[in-house]
C-alpha cells in the first residue's frame, strides 16, 4: 500500500531479461507487485544514510553513562543539530 501522496510518473528501464526474471521471482515470493518490489528497492538504495534509532532507545540514559567518557554533546547540542535531533528521534 503507497501511503505517499506524491504524484507517480511513469517512467521504462532497459534491463537484462535474467534480471527482470528475477525481481518478478522475488516480488511473487513476497506476494506484492513487480512495480512495489522495484519502488522499494529504489527506495532502500537512495534513503539518507541515517540511522533509525528504535523508539524505546533511552537516549538520557545512554548519554549520562557515556558523556564524561567520549566527550558526548549535551541534549541541548543534540537538539540544535537538526542531523543529531532526527538521527536519535527528537
Amino acid at each position: 500500500m503507497r501511503t505517499s501522496t506524491e504524484p507517480r510518473v511513469q517512467t521504462a528501464f532497459r534491463l537484462p531479461e535474467s534480471l527482470i526474471w528475477r525481481v518478478k521471482r522475488e516480488a511473487s515470493k513476497e506476494g506484492i507487485s513487480v512495480n512495489r518490489f522495484v519502488e522499494r528497492a529504489i527506495a532502500q538504495a537512495t534513503e539518507l544514510d541515517w540511522p533509525v534509532i528504535p523508539e524505546d532507545y533511552e537516549l538520557e540514559d545512554n548519554l549520562s553513562e557515556t558523556q564524561c567518557c567520549l566527550g558526548m554533546p549535551s541534549r541541548e547540542e543534540i537538539e540544535a543539530d537538526s542531523r543529531m535531533a532526527h538521527i536519535l528521534g527528537l
